[in-house]
C-alpha cells in the first residue's frame, strides 16, 4: 500500500516506521522540522498511572518499546526510572488513587497505594503533612524526546520512509468519501515550488495540535484544542536528588523531577482560563509570573524550592487535548486514520500508537488493544471516558 502520514512528531515518526515495517511505501510531510512541534517540549514522561484502562494498556504496549528502545533502534534515549509520585490532598482523590491501583495492577503495572510518610522515602524532601495518600510505580520515569525523535527518524528512513521536512499538506483529494490523495508543497522563505499532488490508499493524521486543520480538509470536525502548558527551568535549594520521582500533586497541578547537574523542572497549569491557541502563533516562551507561581506551589510542599531557588529558563509547548482527555484513534472516513489528540500524553503513547496507526491504515483494525473507547463519535454519543490523572 501507499500512505502518507501527516506530521513528524514523535507519533508521526512511530507510525511511519510502523508502517514501512510491515511493507508499506511510506511519505512523510512534515511542514517544518522533525520533533519541532509539541514533542521537542514535552518533559519526557513514561508512566502507567492512569485512571482509564484504555490509557493504562497504551502504557503498558509503549513501555515494551521504551524499556528495549536501544537495543531495537541503536539509540539511548536517556531512560531514568525514577518512578512517578502522585499526591492526593483529599480523602475523595485518595479513594480514586486506591481504585487506579487496583485497576492499574489488575492490568500488569507495579503501582502501589502509600501513605504521605511512606512517599516521602521515595521523595525525602516532601512535606507528607498536607496530603491523605500517595501513588507511586517504580517502573515509570522519563527520557529525551529528541533522542527518540532521532531514533525513530533513523529507523523509518532505513525502512524507506520518504521523510520530507518542510513540507506542507495544502489540500486533500477525495472519491466519493473516500480519501485518496494530497497536495504537498515546499514551505519556507522564498519557496516557489508548485504544489505536487499524491496519490495514496491511505492518509495519516498524526499532526498533534495541527490535527483540526488537516481534518477540515476532509470535511471532519475534530474536537481537539491546542491548548498552552509551560515548563520552568531552576536551580533549586537544596538540589533535588537525581533518584527522586516525578512528583504531582495533583489537586493543585503542581509537579517536578529532577534533571541532570542539580537543576530541576517544574510545571502545572494554575489558570482558570484554558483558551485555545493558533499552534502557527502562540507564544513559545516562558511567562515569569507563571513560573514564579510554579516554584511557589512547589515549595509549598517540598523542602527543594524556596526563596533562593534561581529560574534559568523555561518554554511553553502545546497539548492537543479532547473534551476528555483521551486520543482519538480510528478510520475517521474511509482513506483517512485519526490518531491525535493525547492531551499531553503523546510523547509516552507514541510507540503503542504509531503500531496502531500503522494497523488502521493496513487493515482497517489493530490487534494490539481494544481501541473502541477511543472513536470520535463518542463525543455525539456522550459515551466519554474519565481521566483523572492528567497534569
Amino acid at each position: 500500500m501507499d500512505a502518507l502520514v501527516v506530521g513528524g512528531g514523535v507519533v508521526g515518526l512511530s507510525t511511519a516506521y510502523s508502517l514501512a515495517d510491515r511493507g508499506a511505501d511510506v511519505t512523510l510531510a512534515e511542514k517544518g522540522s522533525l520533533g519541532a512541534g509539541s514533542t521537542a517540549r514535552a518533559a519526557g514522561g513514561i508512566r502507567s498511572q492512569f485512571s482509564s484502562r484504555v490509557n493504562v494498556e497504551l502504557s503498558l504496549a509503549s513501555k515494551e518499546v521504551w524499556n528495549s528502545f536501544d537495543e531495537r533502534f541503536g539509540v539511548d534515549i536517556g531512560l531514568r526510572k525514577n518512578g512517578y509520585l502522585f499526591l492526593a490532598r483529599t480523602a475523595d482523590a485518595a479513594e480514586q488513587f486506591r481504585q487506579n491501583v487496583e485497576l492499574q495492577r489488575n492490568l500488569g503495572a507495579e503501582s502501589e497505594l502509600l501513605t504521605p510518610a511512606e512517599a516521602t522515602e521515595h521523595c525525602p524532601g516532601l512535606d507528607p503533612e498536607p496530603f491523605v495518600a500517595a501513588t507511586y510505580n517504580p517502573d515509570d520515569g522519563i527520557a529525551d524526546p529528541n533522542l527518540a525523535v532521532q531514533g525513530y527518524a533513523e529507523a523509518a528512513r532505513e525502512s524507506g520512509v520518504d521523510i520530507r521536512t518542510k513540507t506542507a499538506v495544502t489540500e486533500l483529494h477525495h472519491e466519493g468519501d473516500r480519501v485518496v490523495g494530497a497536495d504537498l508543497r515546499a514551505v519556507g522563505t522564498g519557496s516557489s515550488e508548485p504544489s505536487e499532488r499524491r496519490e495514496v490508499d491511505c492518509v495519516v493524521n498524526v499532526a498533534g495540535a495541527w490535527a483540526p486543520a488537516i481534518a477540515e480538509m476532509a470535511g471532519v470536525d475534530l474536537p481537539i484544542a491546542p491548548r498552552r502548558r509551560q515548563i520552568a527551568v531552576v536551580d533549586p535549594t537544596p538540589p533535588v536528588p537525581e533518584s527522586a520521582p516525578l512528583t504531582i500533586d495533583l489537586e493543585t497541578g503542581s509537579y517536578f523531577r529532577p534533571e541532570r547537574d542539580g537543576v530541576a523542572l517544574v510545571g502545572g497549569h494554575f489558570g482558570d482560563t484554558d483558551p485555545d491557541q493558533d499552534p502557527d502563533a502562540y507564544d513559545e516562551g516562558m511567562d515569569i509570573a507563571w513560573a514564579a507561581r510554579a516554584v511557589e506551589r512547589a515549595a509549598e510542599y517540598t523542602a527543594y524550592f524556596g526563596p533562593d531557588t534561581r529560574i534559568k529558563r523555561g518554554w511553553a509547548g502545546l497539548y492537543a487535548v479532547t473534551p476528555d482527555h483521551h486520543p482519538i484513534v480510528e478510520e475517521t472516513i474511509p482513506g483517512l486514520v485519526t490518531v491525535a489528540g493525547f492531551s499531553g500524553h503523546g510523547f509516552q503513547h507514541a510507540p503503542a500508537a504509531g503500531r496502531i496507526g500503522a494497523d488502521l491504515a493496513a487493515d482497517g483494525e489493530t490487534d494490539l488493544l481494544d481501541i473502541s473507547p477511543l472513536s470520535g463519535d463518542r463525543f455525539e454519543r456522550g459515551e466519554t471516558h474519565s481521566e483523572h490523572s492528567v497534569a
